[in-house]
This record gives C-alpha cells, sequence and structure tokens, in this order.
C-alpha cells in the first residue's frame, strides 16, 4: 500500500492501514445503513418522509459522537416539513473543518423496476432501491468514513462536520442553499467540502456545467381552421424558435473535463411543449369513428409555450446565452409579421470549478492511489449538484464530488450501487479525513 503524504509531512503506513482496515469494516456498515434510508420512502416531489430520513441520520451521528442539529428549510406545505440534519464532532481545534454533505431526497421510482424500489434489497454484490447510487450510499458511506476513524483511536486537530439534507432534486434551495444562507456551513466555519454524488470510487468530479432554464411564449393570431392563411400560427413559430436554438448553440468544446464526452459541448433540452387549446380527458381517438366530444373547436393556435434546458459552458457564461436566444427569437419575429414572444427565466446556474491543484483535491488523490493503486480521474458534472450553493452562497472554493456508484444509475429502474464501490468510497474518505484534518 502507498502511504498517504500530505505536503512535507507523511501518514504511516501503519496508519493507514489501522484506517484502512477499519474503514473496510463500516463499508459493510454502511451498506446496510444505506439500505435502511432506502425504505423510507423521502421522494421528490412531493417532499416525503424527509422527517423520518433526518431523525434517522442524526440518531447515527450522536451514537458516533456528533453534536446534532435539526434545521427547518422554507416550504409550503406544513405536512411536509423540510427537516436538514447537521453533525459536528470537533478536534482539539475548530479548524480546519471539512464538511460531508449528500441529499437524501430522491426521485419518483417510474415504472420498469423488477425488485422493490424501496426495498433495499442487497444480493448478488450490489444494493438495490430508488436512492442506491444518487444517493443515501454515498452518505452513509460518508458517514461511516468518520465512524472508521474514531474506531482507528486516531485524534484529530480539526472538526468533521456530515449534513443530510433536503431537496437537492429540486434545486436544494431548502437544504444545502439554506445552511449556507444562514451561517450554518460557510467560509467562516468550513474550509472543505465533500458531496458523494456517484461518480464512482476513482474519480474527483470538480465542477459542473451552467444552466439556463427558460420559459418561451409564442403569441400569434387566431382565424378559423379552416384558412389558417388568415391567422398566425402560435405553434408554428415555437417549432422554428426550437429548431432554431438547436442550430444556435455551436460546436464549442469545453476544457473542463465533463463527462459523458458528449456534454463537453453545449446541450439543449426541451423540457416541454404546449400550445393551442388544450382539454383536459380528450379522447382524441373517439374522433376517427365520427363519435368524437368535447374536441377543440378548429382554431389557428393563437398562443404556444417551450420551456427550455440549456446547459452551457464555463466559456460560454450565460449573458452570451441569452444573447444567442434573444437572436433566435429576434429572427423569428422578422420572419413571421403578427408573432410576438415572451421570455421568462426560470433558473440560472453558474458553472462551478474546483482549482486541479488545491489540497482537498490533492488529498482526495492521494487517497484514491493509495487505496486502488490507481491515479484519480479529474471529471466535471454534465448537470448541477449542490457544488453550487457551498461555492456561490457559502463561499467555499474546495468543493467536489466524490462517492460510490455510477452516475449512469441514477433515475433509472432497478437503480443499484456496487457493494464494493461503497467500501472503496469510505476507505478513501477516511484516509482523506485523516490527511486534512489530523
Amino acid at each position: 500500500m502507498t502511504s498517504v503524504q500530505s505536503g512535507s509531512a507523511r501518514m504511516a503506513s501503519g496508519l493507514a492501514d489501522r484506517v484502512l482496515a477499519e474503514a473496510a469494516v463500516c463499508g459493510e456498515e454502511a451498506a446496510r445503513f444505506a439500505a435502511e434510508l432506502i425504505r423510507i420512502p423521502s421522494v421528490n416531489p412531493p417532499g416525503d418522509a424527509y422527517r423520518e430520513c433526518a431523525e434517522l441520520l442524526g440518531v447515527r451521528l450522536e451514537a458516533d459522537g456528533f453534536e446534532t442539529e435539526y434545521i427547518q428549510g422554507p416550504g409550503d406545505d406544513p405536512q411536509r416539513p423540510k427537516i436538514n440534519v447537521l453533525g459536528r464532532r470537533r478536534g482539539r481545534e475548530a479548524r480546519p473543518a471539512l464538511h460531508l454533505n449528500g441529499h437524501f431526497d430522491v426521485v419518483p421510482p417510474g415504472e420498469g423496476w423488477t425488485v422493490d424500489p424501496f426495498g433495499g434489497e442487497i444480493r448478488d454484490g450490489y444494493l438495490y432501491g430508488r436512492g442506491s447510487a444518487d444517493m443515501k450510499a454515498g452518505l452513509a458511506a460518508a458517514l461511516f468514513a468518520a465512524e472508521a476513524v474514531r474506531r482507528a483511536g486516531i485524534g484529530l486537530r480539526g472538526t468533521v462536520e456530515i449534513s443530510g439534507t433536503v431537496d437537492e432534486e429540486s434545486g436544494g434551495l431548502a437544504g444545502v442553499a439554506h445552511l449556507a444562507a444562514t451561517g450554518r456551513v460557510t467560509s467562516r466555519t468550513t474550509d472543505y467540502v465533500i458531496i458523494p454524488e456517484p461518480f464512482s470510487p476513482n474519480r474527483i468530479c470538480i465542477g459542473h456545467r451552467g444552466v439556463l432554464w427558460f420559459r418561451i411564449v409564442a403569441r400569434g393570431r387566431i382565424a378559423h381552421g379552416s384558412m389558417p392563411f388568415l391567422g398566425t400560427s402560435a405553434i408554428d413559430a415555437a417549432a422554428e424558435v426550437a429548431l432554431g436554438l438547436q442550430d444556435a448553440i455551436g460546436d464549442l468544446v469545453t476544457e473542463l473535463p465533463v463527462v459523458p464526452e458528449g456534454a463537453r459541448r453545449p446541450t439543449i433540452n426541451m423540457n416541454s411543449i404546449a400550445g393551442g387549446q388544450v382539454i383536459e380527458g380528450l379522447d382524441s381517438s373517439a374522433a376517427l369513428d365520427g363519435h368524437g366530444q368535447g374536441l377543440p373547436s378548429p382554431c389557428v393556435a393563437d398562443q404556444c409555450e417551450l420551456v427550455v434546458d440549456r446547459r452551457y459552458l464555463l466559456e460560454e457564461g450565460p449573458d452570451a446565452v441569452r444573447a444567442e436566444v434573444r437572436g433566435v427569437l429576434d429572427a423569428v419575429e422578422a420572419r413571421r409579421p403578427g408573432i410576438h414572444f415572451e421570455v421568462e427565466e426560470l433558473l440560472s446556474v453558474l458553472p462551478t470549478q474546483t482549482p486541479n491543484d488545491c489540497a482537498l483535491v490533492e488529498s482526495l488523490a492521494r487517497a484514491i492511489e493509495a487505496t486502488t493503486g490507481t491515479a484519480a480521474d479529474l471529471v466535471a458534472s454534465p448537470g448541477t449538484y449542490d457544488h453550487k450553493h457551498f461555492q456561490r452562497i457559502g463561499g467555499i472554493d474546495q468543493c467536489v464530488a466524490y462517492g460510490p456508484g455510477e452516475l449512469e444509475q441514477a433515475h433509472q429502474p432497478d437503480e443499484r450501487c456496487l457493494l464494493a464501490d461503497i467500501t472503496q468510497a469510505t476507505q478513501v474518505m477516511a484516509l482523506t479525513i485523516v490527511d486534512l484534518l489530523s
């Protein structure tokens, strides 16, 4: 095993071996604890069972020597309180402090499962269930990495923090953003952040692309459907905009190591489209035999709405994307007299990038090599995650994602996480805790 070096200091081989041995045992416990978390259906939307998840984590944190706090984030539904949990285990000094964060909300299971999505089944070397990869296994691995350090009898100079947070799948405003905005996790309290998202245990994710979500409403002129030339179709105009936006993104390739390869270019997705008359419960097939009831009247559509998801690169910037969108809309308006577009921005997230040579990245890379014998891969995410809140609101520059599981498993039916990945990630994070805080 390679010893772990931190600056001019070196973690003794015997000490590292002790940490790895404890973390191997804790990795097995982490998988079982993750299964318990999966059995709590903390589905978002609508935001179910957050309190139950937070309390399960809180009990475990307290048992492992953490001072624990429950923090309610903002929300409108009193039946579904947005409860986060934060634990701190101080060393001889308050700083440096390493924060390990995971969200415990999961997306709805959807169709196509062959196992119980909330069964937390362990078999054939895998943990199955919604959230197994994204990211209850990672949260469990982080918790048990800290416990492995404690069991190894290593006194730390700095502080370990662990949080379980809500609503990441819908933006994280009641979760990490709230913890940062209220001063609980900021650069004034915390030096490093690891988010155990499923990038596989030999990859370190150093950032993500930017996102601009916006709604476009096309407005035209109504006319009889048998004489469409007397109207101006908003649906036709919206279709032209959709194609124009696809053509406008260009072939720029980012220097950020985004995975998969296709995401190193700008991308655009038409999230939804709705136009003309929409009648609830309409069975349009009934019209084919002449018995249709409640069909829409024969009119040219005078409005159509697009919701667009534009992912952009570090080299582009949001203002350039806004100008690109406006250029497409202006061109369509010029070609189609009578058409007018309204644009509403729904979400804007700047790209993030943590320096490759910062202490956190280098420490994790050493721990990965010490555990696996192979060099770490530095990657970036195609989508955003809570890195944005730690950096933009909390002001914490050294933030990465590192955790067990495959990104491609996220949100899939029969989602699963390799048990060996959970153990390896537990070992790597345990070594990193010792390296940065001892």
